[in-house]
Formats: structure tokens, C-alpha cells, sequence
């Protein structure tokens, strides 16, 4: 990223205008557990070919990738805040960038609203007596 003209170079506004299209933030509510939550989203992220890991910080999740687009190296991050608003409720910020980082940041999102939307199911235990 500098103001070199030439092969391999990119002028400071371009990668300028491209973070301001490229930039994903969202927030979800779920009722799911923190570690639950970062625990998926490593998975998620490293089965779609970015490195993914726990941060110093505590509830935060990085997500490294390569270049992308103008972005010589793509970042997201996912903090998880427990207990905002009524109890038992999480509330997940998703944010980052780049081109086909963006689109994995949107699917998380998806996903996870997904899940708060699909009522538990309940099964009865094996051999459990019919009640009458």
C-alpha cells in the first residue's frame, strides 16, 4: 500500500475506496453460550481456508486470510458480549473485510440467525413408557 506506480503497487485511495465497499459489521442476539459461539466460528472460518484462533482478549476470535481484491491481508474479528439485555442472552458483533471475506462474514451471520430461529426440538428418551 503505497503511492509507488508499477506492478504489484496500489495507490493509497484505491485501497481506500475498496475498504469503505469491502467493510462488513453486524451484530446478532442469540441465546446461545460465548464459548459455544467461538468455539463454531473457528471451525467455520478455518474450513473456509482462514486462520482463526482465540485473541488475547477475552470473548474475541481473529480471522486471518490472505490477499483479496486490493487488500494485501483480509481481518475479522467476532466478539461475543454474555449477558446484554435479558439474562441468558449473548449478543455476537461480527465485523471485517475484504472482498470474499465479507461473504463468509455474511454466512456466519446467516447461520447464526438461523439457529435462533430453529425452535429446539424435543425428543422423548429411548424406551421411555407411552403415556396414556
Amino acid at each position: 500500500m503505497t503511492d509507488k506506480t508499477g506492478e504489484g503497487f496500489v495507490h493509497r485511495e484505491e485501497v481506500s475506496a475498496a475498504l469503505a465497499q469491502e467493510s462488513f459489521q453486524r451484530k446478532v442476539v442469540t441465546t446461545r453460550q460465548a464459548n459455544d459461539i467461538l468455539t463454531e466460528a473457528i471451525a467455520f472460518f478455518q474450513a473456509r481456508g482462514y486462520r482463526a484462533g482465540f485473541t488475547g482478549r477475552p470473548n474475541q476470535v481473529y480471522v486471518l486470510g490472505k490477499r483479496e481484491g486490493p487488500f494485501p491481508r483480509v481481518t475479522a474479528e467476532i466478539l461475543v458480549q454474555p449477558g446484554v439485555g435479558k439474562r441468558g442472552t449473548t449478543l455476537v458483533t461480527v465485523s471485517g473485510f475484504g472482498p470474499l471475506l465479507r461473504q463468509h462474514l455474511q454466512d456466519y451471520v446467516n447461520h447464526l440467525r438461523a439457529q435462533r430461529r430453529t425452535p429446539p426440538t424435543i425428543t422423548a428418551p429411548p424406551n421411555a413408557p407411552d403415556e396414556d
